[in-house]
């Protein structure tokens, strides 16, 4: 099983060429960064895990920018984010940023994608909450349009794109789609509670599902495979890759038994110092 990570990375951690530095010298299999792009000190959205917001939420770096310097030094190490808020993204430029990280990177990027949960952060960015699942839809719908091998017109609810030549295209190659388009771009993951909504959008437009902590797998994944089947997206998939976990050698035999082949551990938000020693505890996963 494939061993990533994930971190908020900030003005006041380790930085994102250290860090992806070390992950590929110590054999990790990726490096997975969240994304807020500002946190209103209203703070009228409760935080999910519960109590105070941790103070990284504020501070975190561009996932996009973050990961070309972490591209720069690496070479084999997955480059992901976890997730992108699709919803507060032109997704023109979004569609740009993407493929080219992917270009730049040999095809090493894994597009995380969610709703998010702050709603005064989204707001501020013009969403309407209730209606941001659609809009997150069409969004992508419209950058596979743009990420499409010819020019490739997209009409949608929230947005429209001409036909168009939108260079560089992402290396990762379309996955088919029974009655459906070919899914162009990079392997995207989609994060969110489980459900047969979410289980249907993945089967839809995703290559997989990214959910917190990976608790109740058990009982959640024949409810998605069987998404999966009904959506004819064939034999292989949908890829599930538990994110953000606090690793134990039990739980990481629990996923293995399940038949997954990635998961995605918790670095905490710290100096080098902190983070490199917590990289050392988690080597006995490798």
């Amino acid at each position: 099983m494939r061993i990533s990570t994930t971190i908020f990375l900030t003005d006041e951690t380790i930085t994102p060429v250290r860090l992806a530095q070390e992950l590929e010298q110590r054999g990790f299999a990726g490096l997975y960064l969240p994304e807020h792009t500002h946190i209103p000190v209203s703070r009228e959205s409760p935080y999910p895990a519960g109590g105070p917001l941790p103070r990284e939420y504020g501070r975190t770096l561009d996932p996009f920018v973050a990961l070309g310097q972490a591209a720069a030094v690496t070479e084999r190490i997955t480059l992901a984010t976890g997730v992108t808020l699709v919803a507060e993204h032109d997704p023109i430029v979004l569609a740009k940023q993407v493929a080219t990280l992917d270009f730049l990177s040999g095809g090493r990027v894994t597009f995380g994608v969610g709703l998010g949960w702050n709603v005064e952060e989204a707001a501020d960015h013009g969403v309407d909450w209730p209606r941001r699942r659609a809009l997150v839809r069409d969004r992508l719908a419209l950058m596979r349009a743009l990420w499409a091998q010819e020019p490739t017109g997209y009409e949608g609810e929230f947005g429209s794109v001409s036909a168009c030549h939108a260079h560089p295209k992402p290396v990762q190659k379309p996955r088919e789609r029974k009655d459906a388009p070919p899914l162009t771009g990079p392997r995207t993951l989609l994060g969110g509670a489980a459900g047969p909504r979410l289980f249907a959008h993945v089967a839809e437009y995703a290559d997989g599902w990214l959910p917190v902590g990976g608790r109740g797998l058990t009982e959640s994944l024949p409810a998605l495979r069987e998404a999966w089947q009904q959506a004819g997206r064939g034999e292989e998939g949908p890829q599930v890759v538990p994110y953000a976990v606090r690793p134990s050698p039990g739980k990481l035999a629990h996923f293995r038994d399940l038949g997954l082949t990635e998961v995605v551990l918790q670095l905490p938000s710290a100096d080098d110092t902190e983070v490199l020693r917590t990289l050392d505890a988690y080597a006995q996963y490798l």
